[in-house]
């Protein structure tokens, strides 16, 4: 039997509160309404901040305040930026951060393609390094760049991503970030083998998030392990909507992952622990 399994989940309703609030729900309860959770975050990527004939500045501002909102009823640990923060022009890093820095939760960010500064610049900027990893509640997220100062796209740095995952060997559960997909599923993505290979060694990796693919906004799987997208939140391209993921690990450590539309729920899978 596969070390997870999935199962599909609920049609969405936004159910508006006097007064123009609102709340978030389902027709009937997901896993995440009945079961407790131990930790949730928040996942979202290419805002693409200062590309022309955007509305970029509009898009984050939006984009913020609904993770505020949806914070605000259902708690947040963090939120992840997972990669094209910018579009380009390292100028515009500071005003993205101005609008990150709003956010009601801690949040990490990865360097996707279109951010194009160097490596001492992103550390001065985002006070963590470009491969970084944290433990919350116990648990080992691990975010990894994908590029470079020239736009590249790259497997992440294998030597770093195999010492890190050694550290975390023994850590219940394993989420990484990485903004460009290492399986060549779509017009964008590149193919890692030594990357996947390395995962397989893993199975507390229990899923990978990426960015990069704006017209993505649901799973894939490779070797067992979900390969979860979140479409964009800026951008000229993509999905009709601009939203954001969640992912909820509940105490048995299962998880309810879905996406926000951005304030109507589809998409929900279960990922279920080994």
């Amino acid at each position: 039997m596969n070390r997870r399994k999935f199962l599909k989940n609920t049609t969405p309703v936004l159910l508006l509160l006097a007064g123009g609030g609102v709340s978030y729900s389902c027709t009937k309860p997901g896993i995440s309404d009945i079961k407790k959770s131990k930790l949730r975050f928040a996942v979202i990527s290419d805002g693409h901040f200062g590309q022309v004939e955007t509305d970029y500045d509009r898009y984050f501002q939006e984009m913020m305040s609904q993770i505020n909102g949806y914070h605000k009823q259902f708690p947040l640990d963090c939120c992840i930026m997972n990669g094209d923060i910018i579009h380009d022009n390292p100028a515009f890093l500071e005003p993205a951060k101005a609008y990150l820095d709003t956010l009601k939760m801690p949040y990490f960010v990865t360097q996707g393609n279109h951010d194009m500064v160097g490596e001492e610049e992103w550390t001065k900027t985002w006070n963590m390094p470009l491969n970084n990893h944290v433990k919350l509640k116990g648990h080992a997220f691990i975010m990894a760049t994908t590029s470079n100062q020239q736009g590249q796209y790259l497997c992440p740095n294998l030597a770093w991503m195999r010492d890190t995952l050694e550290k975390y060997k023994s850590t219940e559960n394993i989420f990484m970030f990485i903004h460009i997909t290492p399986v060549k599923w779509t017009t964008n993505g590149i193919d890692c083998p030594d990357f996947i290979e390395l995962l397989k060694k893993y199975p507390n990796v229990r899923l990978v998030c990426n960015g990069h693919d704006h017209d993505q906004d649901d799973l894939k799987i490779k070797n067992s392990i979900p390969y979860l997208f979140n479409g964009h939140i800026g951008g000229n391209w993509g999905t009709s909507y601009k939203g954001f993921r969640i992912i909820d690990l509940m105490k048995d450590n299962t998880i309810a992952t879905y996406m926000m539309n951005p304030t109507v729920k589809i998409k929900e899978h279960v990922l279920e622990s080994a």
